[in-house]
């Protein structure tokens, strides 16, 4: 069993409480339309970039998946994020999904907060019943500060986020 280090929780508790205090006026959230929530859980990790040219032949920053453990409220790792963008529990199920909606984040350089719709591809089990994740409170992740001079080169940038999973 996985636990969420000390100084992570209280990074993650005090970006929390930045992003309730510090949402803009007039924003509304992304709620799943007639769901009910499931799971909540505290995600740290990194977003992952690949140096590559454009239409304009010139080099740049292009997203290419997420990496991140997400811990419950006890702290333990429960999930798996990572490219599709897909979640996988320890006990086997799992799920795809696509975006549905966005907004920005309530944090400078953090990326956007989602909606997505999903699909299980996975055993019964933890994730089998979702049919939405809600992608809020998120802090980093956005593009490396690091020149992009190579093309193909890898970049990462850490991030937190709470993802809540919906039936």
């Amino acid at each position: 069993m996985v636990r969420l280090p000390r100084r992570i929780r209280h990074s993650i508790s005090a970006v929390w409480l930045l992003a309730v205090i510090g949402t803009p006026a007039g924003a509304a959230p992304i709620d799943p339309p007639d769901a009910r929530a499931l799971l909540s859980a505290a995600a740290s990790g990194v977003q992952i970039y690949s140096c590559e040219y454009d239409a304009n032949h010139t080099l740049g920053w292009v997203f290419r998946s997420p990496r991140a453990t997400l811990f419950d409220t006890a702290g333990i790792a429960v999930i798996e994020h990572s490219a599709g963008p897909s979640w996988e529990a320890r006990d086997g199920s799992r799920i795809v999904g696509h975006v549905l909606a966005q907004m920005p984040s309530e944090t400078q350089n953090g990326v956007p907060q989602l909606l997505l719709e999903t699909r299980s591809t996975g055993a019964k089990g933890m994730l089998s019943e979702v049919r939405y994740v809600q992608r809020t409170m998120t802090a980093g992740g956005a593009k490396p500060t690091a020149p992009c001079t190579v093309e193909h080169a890898a970049g990462s940038s850490p991030y937190i986020a709470t993802y809540t999973f919906f039936k």
